[in-house]
């Protein structure tokens, strides 16, 4: 299946639609920073993610710390930021 990059309408909207997530132009890709009060909790968080991923087929870059996690979201199927990136964001913003 065939996914397309953002159009710049869309990318336009990126600041207001996701504020707490950083463009990172190099990449062509969203980050975020989460931090949670200790270990188990940063886990928790990233069972929940999965969950979401798998269920929209779309998958994060991303890493932990302790008590951080880190995710990077780019499609590389369409060489960049899709609509399927700005979906999982929403998602992942959505718990909480």
């Amino acid at each position: 299946m065939s996914v397309e990059p953002l159009d710049d309408g869309a990318r336009a909207g990126l600041a207001t639609a996701l504020p707490r997530w950083d463009l990172t132009p190099a990449r062509d890709a969203l980050t975020r920073a989460f931090q949670f009060g200790d270990f188990s909790e940063a886990w928790g968080f990233m069972s929940r993610v999965a969950l979401l991923a798998q269920a929209q087929d779309h998958h994060p870059e991303w890493s932990n710390v302790y008590n951080k996690v880190t995710i990077t979201l780019t499609t590389h199927d369409a060489g960049g930021l899709s609509s399927r990136d700005i979906r999982l964001a929403q998602a992942i913003d959505a718990l909480g």
